[in-house]
């Protein structure tokens, strides 16, 4: 599907991989909304591409639903949406502190949390653009919009403490093929990336030393990904009707460790 002149809405995309999307689609034509809660951020990354903010939490009905109106009242009905909202923790399922012989176990707020961000999250914006898309008429090759969502390598992968975040991201893999087959007849592809270590403000936080041995563990090349090797991926999936329904892991080869 061609990305000039279509309207696209990246979810998360005042930074990191969203960000990186969004400046790469607005690049290649599209008319871009950026859909984040972070006002400031959003604001400035919607002005540099000439795409409009919508402040959205993806966790709420209302706010996702007024987000998708101003877009489409901005830009039409979008043909691409890419998911990349999300956040993590990390807490071990149940633990012992080796000083006080206290036991603890994770908190179920906070797995729901996560749940509901990533995962729900995710899916509440994926219906709610399908059923916009099915409003469109069909491109010439029976094309009328496609779907990416952001998992990550923990989904086959996880480490210590990424019980919740892992079985957000599983869900979201696992989620793929069956959303692909629902949408399948009315021509509307869904796929999802698998990104493993990227350099995102999100690691950022990180001492240099902790970066450092993360870009060891990868195989080649040895360093973390890029935001705009993300969003290559992300474009050449829009462009390539043929891709529908997968799961690409995007992580120089890495398969991570237990901790």
């Amino acid at each position: 599907m061609r990305i000039n002149g279509v309207a696209a809405i990246v979810t998360g995309g005042a930074s990191g991989l969203g960000e990186a999307t969004a400046r790469t689609l607005a690049a290649q034509g599209a008319k871009v909304c950026v859909f984040d809660l972070n006002d400031e951020q959003g604001q400035q990354v919607a002005a540099e591409i000439g795409g409009i903010f919508c402040k959205v939490d993806v966790t709420n009905d209302s706010s996702v639903d007024a987000g998708f109106a101003a877009a489409r009242a901005a830009h039409g009905q979008e043909r691409i949406l890419v998911n990349c909202a999300g956040t993590g923790n990390a807490i071990k399922t149940a633990s012992r502190d080796r000083k006080t012989g206290e036991i603890s176990h994770f908190p179920i707020a906070a797995f729901e949390k996560i749940i509901m961000i990533n995962l729900i999250g995710t899916f509440r914006c994926v219906a709610k653009s399908a059923a916009g898309m099915l409003t469109l008429e069909m491109l010439e090759h029976g094309e009328r919009g496609v779907i990416i969502n952001t998992a990550s390598v923990a989904a086959e992968d996880g480490q210590i403490g990424q019980a919740a975040y892992a079985a957000s991201k599983g869900g979201v893999v696992s989620m793929t093929l069956p959303i692909a087959r629902d949408l399948s007849n009315d021509g509307i592809r869904i796929n999802a990336i698998l990104p493993g270590i990227f350099d995102t403000p999100l690691l950022k936080a990180a001492p240099q030393p902790v970066l450092d041995a993360l870009a060891a563990q990868v195989p080649f090349p040895r360093r973390l990904g890029i935001p705009a090797e993300f969003a290559s991926l992300a474009a050449e999936i829009v462009r390539n009707s043929y891709i529908n329904g997968e799961d690409i892991r995007l992580d120089g080869a890495i398969r991570m460790a237990p901790r």
